[in-house]
């Protein structure tokens, strides 16, 4: 069985969020086809300060590294005000570029912008189903929701 290095795209900005985002990384950490996961939200530390112009080209130079070397992308679609996180969104678009399998995670009930659901691979609505995705083969499943 081929193994996966997942990248986790998801905002982290409140404690819904984080709340979601910790058990998404519990299901993947679960999985048996997921060798590693890269989750943004544990690799914030840096040589220059917080929020500085130096620390966002380091903590960007890294996601991106990550994004382009992971096998696939699991990205959590969570809304402020029915609209994706942008950074979380640049993500899966980078995946999308570079030809990698995207799986989007979404529990909530809000409509996802067609460049989103247009571009995954599969669509998931809970924690065990990521537990339980092949990510070795990464079969299609079609998004199921509200679309925008």
């Amino acid at each position: 069985m081929v193994m996966m290095k997942i990248y986790l795209a998801a905002p982290f900005f409140s404690p819904e969020q984080i709340d979601r985002l910790e058990r998404v990384e519990e299901a993947l950490a679960k999985n048996p086809t997921v060798t590693q996961v890269y989750s943004p939200r544990q690799h914030q530390e840096s040589q220059a300060e917080q929020f500085t112009p130096a620390w966002a080209a380091e903590i960007f130079k890294r996601d991106v590294g990550q994004v382009l070397d992971a096998d696939a992308l699991v990205v959590v679609a969570d809304f402020h005000d029915n609209d994706a996180d942008s950074g979380t969104a640049f993500e899966q678009g980078l995946a999308w570029a570079t030809k990698k399998p995207i799986v989007l995670f979404e529990e909530t009930d809000y409509p996802t912008n067609l460049m989103l659901t247009e571009s995954l691979t599969a669509f998931m609505k809970t924690s065990d189903a990521l537990m339980n995705y092949d990510f070795s083969q990464c079969p299609a499943l079609p998004y199921d929701g509200k679309i925008m």
